[in-house]
């Protein structure tokens, strides 16, 4: 009451935080809250939950794994509706890449009431696309699309994603006053206004289309100089015949033909002749396109703003597969999904990064010993490739011996 109270001597509308939808999947019956995707023609791979091959906790890390190679994936869960109006949109998760990914993706998609789970495809109308996605080393970036008036709007700047073998977490947060934040493991990646990072409204200036650059406009920063002349000695073949060259002693005009010395580079070759460049004294500098207020622009104080979000899925297509996703969260309160993804993704990164090393340095020794113990076993039979050759040699040395 009190906050209420206070909002509205302020003037301002008071939203009570929430957390909308939150997924860590500590239970085993994670199947009864998610559907499968059944979309004709597309073969679909399968999740299972695995903390993978290394982890900090193996309870807390436990996520969705895709687990087929070459595979399609859809996987969905709804939740209670809700509006991002007047509040921040938080949306957050995990995503580990242990298998070292060549190519897929690693987002989430986020829809409204109306998606058929079950029918769940590529072309499914969403809300919000966010998320990694890697495909060779050109493509290694987080999208972050939204859909405003029924199109689909890709980001227009460049945020790269991890593509290491480790949990990152992923958050996007949309404010009520137009504007975004994109981090990555809790750290600003990028940020901006949704009306200068998406084409979702016209631009609010465009050139005048009644303008045009009048004749006699110079824009050439130089010009060449009219006095300068082409020197007389100037022009010269760029190939000449060698004056080294001699007719071989061998050569039969009758039957080689006319003898000629090979050609070389004229050493007093200079190309193309142009006159030097001056300064331009009618250079007015380049011509600005003037503009104009876009006619067609209309601005939307809420182009932020989703009447009904009630579902989230992942619905991919990987390569390898091994990716797993954990920790899904919905809210709009930002510190307390700052709070979330350090108390889960942040409590069990620096042990899962242990364990990893300590992997990798016994299979660093393994794979020593097992190259010592092949040396040795080559050794062993160069020894007893040489022990044969002697006792060929002394049989040899009898056998000439008795003749």
């Amino acid at each position: 009451m009190k906050l209420l109270l206070i909002a509205a001597l302020l003037g301002v509308t008071y939203v009570e935080a929430k957390v909308f939808f939150e997924e860590k999947f500590a239970d085993a019956d994670w199947e009864s809250r998610w559907v499968q995707s059944e979309h004709k023609g597309k073969e679909f791979g399968s999740f299972k939950l695995t903390p993978g091959k290394f982890y900090g906790d193996a309870d807390k890390d436990k996520g969705l794994q895709t687990s087929q190679d070459a595979r399609f994936y859809g996987l969905s869960t709804k939740f209670k509706p809700f509006s991002n109006k007047n509040t921040p949109l938080v949306i957050q998760f995990s995503v580990k890449h242990e298998q070292n990914i060549d190519c897929g993706g690693g987002y989430l998609k986020v829809f409204d009431c109306s998606l058929d789970q079950k029918d769940m495809h590529g072309e499914s109308p969403y809300l919000i696309m966010f998320g990694p996605d890697i495909c060779g080393p050109g493509t290694k970036k987080v999208h972050v699309i939204f859909n405003y008036k029924g199109k689909n709007h890709l980001i227009k700047k460049e945020i790269r994603c991890k593509d290491d073998v480790f949990s990152h977490l992923y958050t996007l947060i949309v404010n009520p006053d137009n504007t975004y934040e994109v981090l990555i493991d809790n750290e600003k990646a990028q940020s901006g206004e949704l009306e200068e990072d998406w084409d979702m409204l016209p631009p609010k200036k465009i050139k005048d289309p009644e303008a045009k650059k009048p004749d006699d406009w110079d824009d050439r920063p130089t010009i060449p100089d009219p006095e300068d002349t082409k020197p007389e000695d100037w022009d010269q073949p760029e190939h000449i015949p060698d004056p080294d060259a001699t007719k071989p002693e061998d050569w039969d005009d009758e039957m080689d033909g006319e003898w000629e010395p090979p050609m070389i580079d004229n050493p007093d070759y200079k190309g193309e002749w142009k006159p030097k460049q001056i300064d331009n004294p009618d250079y007015k500098g380049p011509w600005v396109h003037p503009e104009i207020d876009n006619p067609e622009y209309t601005p939307d104080p809420e182009i932020y703003k989703y009447d009904e979000i009630c579902s989230v899925g992942l619905d991919l297509w990987q390569v390898k597969s091994g990716t797993i996703f954990d920790n899904f969260l919905i809210t709009n309160d930002i510190e307390e999904a700052k709070k979330i993804g350090e108390e889960s993704w942040g409590a069990t990164k620096d042990a899962a990064k242990k364990m990893k090393d300590e992997q990798d340095e016994e299979e660093r020794k393994k794979a020593e010993e097992e190259a010592k113990a092949a040396e040795a076993d080559k050794e062993e039979d160069d020894e007893d490739d040489d022990d044969l050759d002697e006792d060929e040699d002394i049989e040899n040395e009898i056998d000439h011996d008795e003749l």
